[in-house]
């Protein structure tokens, strides 16, 4: 549950919630909207020179169907609400997130007074420091950023996260919304640090996520992600019912890397994690993320960062 003070901020009533309480039929589209058409604009949201701002959801009324030119991230503080996104039906739930890419289309149902969220506007490039601290590794997360910032036109346009369950992850949303609700120093370092670490531990729960890229790509990731260790493509064929070499085709089409090179990725972020988290000797750091052969796992964890294993754990 979020802070009871916050959450009292974030229930009072708004002008623009006000009116509708007095009559008005619809949304207020001037502070949403530069002209005529559906686009929330960023420079209706933002203050000039921000990257990121937050505002409650308008409720009492329906959000008609529309596009962001930026990044929303919607946190349901208390109850819920019901979205239509690219014609799928989405009920947020206290304590989950949603992740809207550029290319979202999103309906927003009636809200009650009860059913307080907050919205995050946030352009693309306030991701880059997230990005680079989540590493390369192939995951819906981050082909969801990449696609944001528009490197790549094949990733998911959104995410729904089921972490209401998930302390760290709760903790560091509500530390988001108290630093860009308050005047801190040093506020954007302190942002572009938090995002960065809601994504690191949002990577450990593909199994609470819902996106529209829920085919066989996002069956691979979790399989990968629950089976780095000793699975293999052969199951992972049999599972999805798929011919081997067909499957094969399309994780590097829609990918670019290979099915070998995805579980390499895995494992080593997994070695580096544990390297720096556990006192696990390398050799046991190696074994455990599926490396029989530890001169293997040497060569490839250097090639990867740049250091061995031993140096890596050293810089701390």
């Amino acid at each position: 549950m979020i802070n009871k003070e916050l959450l009292e901020k974030l229930s009072e009533i708004t002008p623009e919630e006000k009116k509708i309480l007095e009559g008005m039929k619809t949304i207020e589209r001037d502070i949403y909207m530069m002209r005529e058409g559906s686009v929330v604009n960023a420079k209706k949201l933002l203050e000039s020179g921000k990257l990121i701002s937050i505002r409650p959801h308008t409720r009492f009324v329906s959000f008609p169907k529309h596009t962001h030119d930026y990044v929303e991230v919607v946190y349901m503080c208390k109850g819920e609400t019901k979205h239509v996104i690219n014609g799928r039906e989405i009920v947020l739930k206290e304590g989950e997130l949603l992740f809207l890419g550029q290319s979202a289309t999103q309906e927003i149902m009636k809200a009650e007074k009860d059913d307080i969220a907050v919205n995050f506007i946030i352009l693309p490039q306030f991701f880059h420091s997230s990005l680079a601290m989540i590493g390369e590794e192939e995951t819906p997360l981050h082909r969801f950023l990449v696609n944001c910032l528009g490197k790549n036109a094949d990733g998911p346009c959104f995410l729904h996260f089921k972490v209401a369950d998930v302390l760290p992850i709760q903790n560091l949303v509500e530390n988001l919304i108290w630093t860009l609700l308050n005047e801190t120093p040093n506020k954007r370092r302190i942002n572009q640090t938090s995002m960065g670490l809601l994504f690191i531990h949002l990577l450990n729960y593909t199994d609470k996520l819902a996106s529209d890229d829920n085919g066989e790509i996002f069956r691979i990731f979790r399989y990968i992600e629950e089976n780095y260790r000793d699975g293999s493509l052969t199951e992972l064929s049999e599972i999805l019912h798929y011919d081997l070499y067909n499957l094969s085709r399309e994780i590097k089409r829609k990918t670019g890397k290979s099915y070998t090179e995805l579980v390499q990725e895995k494992r080593l972020s997994q070695s580096a994690f544990l390297l720096k988290n556990t006192n696990m000797s390398v050799s046991d750091v190696a074994l455990n993320v599926g490396y029989e052969n530890i001169s293997y796992f040497h060569r490839k964890f250097t090639a990867r960062f740049g250091l061995s294993p031993k140096k890596f754990r050293d810089c701390k």
